[in-house]
């Protein structure tokens, strides 16, 4: 049995919500630590002001699946609108149809910048799993909301806390909190609970997904779970439909092999609870992937095994959630052989010419700061626009990275990095002296 985790506050349910909201009227952030999952969330329901057409509140989540679910998991009370398409969003708001709106930080800063939302007048702000949003680079944008909403209410929803220090300083200083640390009674991170296998997959594709699952299983006894649900029934596999807790984690692992069917954005919770975590291959997966190289499939295990995806997988979550994995992983797939075949040269092709040089920039990030090279990588390929094969070398040191980058582009990276910001810190960058 693993450690218990390290309780935050003692406090039952109805004395957190009453000392939440008494928090919030003081002005102090809440922070709520619970699994990435909105149905893990209802207690935010609880600690909502009564909310205003305008809109008044703003749930930030990671994508327009996530914020989906919001609006399926709110209160009938509730007037929320996810935001999944710009345009019909835009009427709404003109017509004053919305007091709650759920949405990435990057649809919100869109309707804002058409003035279509005014954020100066949202009251409160759930943040909700920024951990994942930070992961995969979007960091600079959500900055943009929360500094256009200052003066809001702030809640904030986080599954590990420690790595969002900085984060909180800037946007949540000193909240109160409710939940359980992640960490033992002696400060040290929980060990998982023990295996368990996943299937990656948007949860608007579960349902839709179980058979494929359960042939993939084939199992005489598969037991459905749902949170909120009880079963004694004996069992060989438990499929959990919905992220359990850490504690829901060890109950279910005691009657049977868990099965997780998780979200892009749980992936990183789910391994924190579980190992090892080995993916559950679906047979439409299997099927699809018989044509493939067994050297490219082995590189590719390599490649996920070795983790650092977040960035890649916050990418392609859109499409994760309109096509099969495996669909877009051969679309990809697709897409590099064309590019290689491309970039062959024909018979009356020249001879190529030499590579150009690099050139070695100075970054005022460094280990100190948390920074990592995937990081630095995200801000570039992300918010200055260069192509990855523009990016060399990356040495993350102690209080500064060097960076080597094209010649060519190395001016834009100078200008590019210098108006972005890592880890909370804004980041200057110039040629390295030493070349």
């Amino acid at each position: 049995m693993p450690p218990a985790a390290r309780p935050l506050t003692t406090e039952d349910p109805v004395t957190g919500v009453s000392d939440a909201q008494a928090a919030l009227e003081r002005g102090r952030a809440v922070m709520l630590v619970i699994p990435p999952a909105v149905e893990q969330a209802g207690m935010v329901w609880d600690l909502l002001p009564t909310p205003t057409p305008g809109p008044s509140v703003l749930i930030l989540c990671t994508d327009s699946g996530a914020a989906e679910e919001w609006a399926d998991a709110a209160p009938p009370s509730l007037r929320i609108h996810a935001v999944t398409g710009l345009g019909r969003t835009v009427r709404l708001l003109t017509d004053g149809a919305i007091a709650v709106l759920a949405g990435s930080p990057e649809d919100l800063q869109a309707l804002s910048t058409r003035s279509a939302l005014k954020l100066d007048a949202v009251t409160t702000v759930v943040i909700a799993w920024p951990e994942w949003l930070i992961a995969s680079g979007r960091l600079p944008v959500l900055e943009q909301v929360l500094g256009e909403t200052r003066d809001a209410r702030r809640i904030v929803l986080a599954w590990n806390p420690q790595v969002l220090e900085d984060f909180l300083e800037r946007y949540a200083r000193r909240p109160h909190v409710v939940g359980d640390l992640p960490m033992g009674e002696d400060a040290r991170p929980l060990a998982p609970v023990g295996p368990a296998r996943y299937v990656l997959l948007p949860r608007a594709r579960r349902s839709a997904a179980r058979r494929e699952v359960l042939d993939a299983l084939d199992r005489p006894r598969v037991l459905e779970w749902r949170r909120g649900t009880a079963h004694d029934e004996p069992a060989d596999v438990v499929v959990c439909f919905d992220l359990p807790s850490r504690e829901e984690l060890v109950r279910l692992a005691a009657t049977a092999e868990p099965v997780l069917l998780l979200a892009p954005a749980q992936l990183p919770y789910a391994r924190s609870i579980a190992a090892p975590l080995t993916p559950l291959p679906l047979p439409t997966t299997r099927l699809r992937a018989q044509s493939d190289a067994d050297a490219l499939r082995a590189h590719a295990a390599l490649r996920i095994e070795a983790g650092g995806l977040e960035a890649e997988l916050g990418f392609l979550e859109p499409l994760l959630e309109r096509y099969d994995a495996a669909e877009v992983a051969a679309a990809l797939l697709s897409i590099s052989r064309q590019q290689a075949a491309a970039e062959q040269p024909t018979p009356n092709t020249p001879p190529p010419t030499p590579s150009e040089p690099w050139v070695r920039l100075f970054v005022n990030v460094g280990k100190k700061d948390r920074a990592a090279a995937k990081d630095l990588v995200g801000a570039m390929t992300r918010e200055i626009g260069l192509a990855r094969e523009d990016i060399g070398r990356i040495e993350v040191r102690e209080g500064f990275t060097l960076v080597s980058v094209a010649s060519h582009a190395a001016d834009a990276a100078i200008r590019g990095l210098s108006r972005v910001a890592i880890r909370g810190r804004r980041l200057s960058a110039r040629r390295d002296r030493e070349t």
